[in-house]
This record gives structure tokens, C-alpha cells and sequence, in this order.
């Protein structure tokens, strides 16, 4: 069967949550079992944390009297908080973004493993 891949609104739709018609069923197991499904997951949480990111620069830069070096330090320091609270977790949330669109529980961890790619994070 061809995986056919979502196109920028539906790929933003999937990130932010949503689920992906069935057509795109195939492309979502290889997205959560693929060689490099570690660094797709961190790619979404980096555009899933984006455009709140550039709101909170604009607000704290045009409405406070806070330095921008100091606005910059403090949004990063929410980007590693971020990144630092959910790439551990990726395989269970991988799971359930699988479960998501019809996989059985843990579809993606037995993919991963009959593939010989680790699942948790080391």
C-alpha cells in the first residue's frame, strides 16, 4: 500500500492533535515507527510550541519594559523546558497519536521493536 503524505495544513492539522482522514492511515504508522521518529516527534513539538513562542516575543517585547536579550533567554529557557518534559514521553504519546487513528495499543512499540529501532529514549 503507498503512504501518502499529508500536505501542510493537514500535516498542521495531525501536530496540533487532529486526526488525519484514513487515506493518510499508512503514512501515520511510519511516521511513529520510522528510523528517525524520534527527531519527527521533536520537529512537531518545536511547531506545535512556534507561533505561542512569537506571541509571547511579541507581547513581552511591545507591552513590557523587559529587554529582548532577556525575552529571547527566557523563551528558550521554555523551548528546553518544553522539549526537556515531552521527548521523554514520546513513545507513549506516539502511541497514542497511533490508537489516534485506529491502530490497536501498542502498534508502534511492537513495529519499533520487530524493526530492531529502540523505543523509549536512552
Amino acid at each position: 500500500m503507498e503512504r501518502k503524505r499529508p500536505g501542510p495544513f493537514r500535516w498542521l492539522q495531525y501536530v496540533y492533535g487532529g486526526r488525519l482522514p484514513p487515506r493518510y492511515r499508512e503514512w501515520v504508522l511510519h511516521d511513529a515507527t520510522a528510523k528517525t521518529w524520534r527527531l519527527r516527534f521533536t520537529l512537531r513539538i518545536l511547531a506545535e510550541a512556534l507561533p505561542w513562542l512569537v506571541a509571547a516575543f511579541l507581547v513581552l517585547t511591545f507591552f513590557t519594559p523587559i529587554p529582548v536579550p532577556m525575552v529571547l533567554a527566557a523563551l528558550l529557557l521554555s523551548l528546553l523546558l518544553t522539549l526537556f518534559l515531552t521527548v521523554p514521553s514520546a513513545d507513549e504519546l506516539a502511541e497514542v497519536r497511533l490508537t489516534r487513528h485506529g491502530f490497536p495499543p501498542g502498534t508502534g512499540k511492537a513495529v519499533r521493536k520487530r524493526l530492531g529501532r529502540p523505543g523509549a529514549w536512552p
